[in-house]
């Protein structure tokens, strides 16, 4: 008896200390302000508590890490938003360190292929970046509209693009200016259209992003794919004579529809897809 009485005890305890532990995640809970706030070698508080087993909250029996890895290897396909009960879990994704890291390891991996590499010199050699996402972020857009899980609003969407305020990525900015130092030429082909050129070459510049080759955004009337528009532009370098010897973005879009490049990179991104 004296054992069961112990036992209830030390669940009781246990329980105690768990809620404690919940309610100081959610005074600690707040939005970046600075740069320093996403390097990687600080811990920032939270943008939202933590969920029970490391914020696996579920979804339709789905833990929301899972739904994560589907999307990330591309199982997971045509879907309009976010889980709602993932919102929480993606915040913390995209606001915590989790993120970064997993964009570190993206780059890491390219700047070391950007190593291996035997450049000719002859100036056509080229790297194809994505833009939202990839180079330029749009996490203060999604982070005031449930980080994906609130249906798409172009509206307010393009009025934020207008701002030109997206803040670089700083990984991918790291491996642009290394490709920049070895003389492989940055091209740009993102899914904006060509109204945007002039407010999308001002965020680039005042990121101190500079250099590239050419911009390449989308005609007015193309009624494609994201697929057949990118493969068809990456069609055209190689039938210049350019060598496309990476490609990098955020969506399987960005990345799939030969000609691909030599080889590819896929950063993370669970707010959005686009086919």
């Amino acid at each position: 008896m004296a054992m069961a009485r112990t036992t209830t005890m030390l669940i009781l305890v246990a329980a105690a200390l768990l809620a404690a532990s919940c309610s100081a995640w959610e005074v600690n809970i707040r939005m970046p302000t600075s740069a320093a706030d996403v390097d990687e070698a600080v811990v920032a508080p939270l943008i939202h508590a933590l969920r029970p087993l490391l914020g696996s909250g579920k979804h339709a029996g789905v833990a929301c890490d899972s739904w994560l890895l589907g999307v990330e290897a591309h199982n997971v396909r045509d879907w309009k938003t976010v889980p709602a009960s993932c919102e929480g879990y993606v915040g913390h994704y995209m606001l915590g360190s989790h993120f970064r890291r997993d964009s570190k390891i993206v780059i890491d991996q390219a700047v070391a292929y950007v190593d291996s590499l035997k450049l000719a010199g002859n100036g056509k050699e080229v790297w194809v970046f994505d833009i939202d996402e990839t180079t330029l972020s749009n996490l203060p857009y999604y982070a005031k509209h449930g980080f994906g899980a609130t249906p798409f609003n172009a509206t307010s969407f393009n009025a934020y693009v207008r701002e030109g305020s997206a803040p670089a990525l700083p990984e991918t900015k790291r491996l642009y200016n290394k490709l920049r130092s070895v003389g492989i030429k940055p091209v740009f082909l993102t899914g904006r259209t060509e109204d945007q050129r002039a407010i999308t070459v001002t965020n680039l510049r005042r990121q101190g992003i500079s250099g590239w080759m050419n911009l390449l955004l989308k005609q007015p009337g193309f009624k494609g794919s994201a697929v057949t528009y990118k493969s068809g532009e990456r069609q055209k370098l190689q039938d210049a004579g350019y060598v496309i010897v990476g490609n990098i973005g955020d969506q399987w879009s960005d990345i799939l529809g030969a000609p691909e490049g030599a080889r590819t990179f896929k950063l993370p991104d669970p707010m959005y897809y686009i086919g």
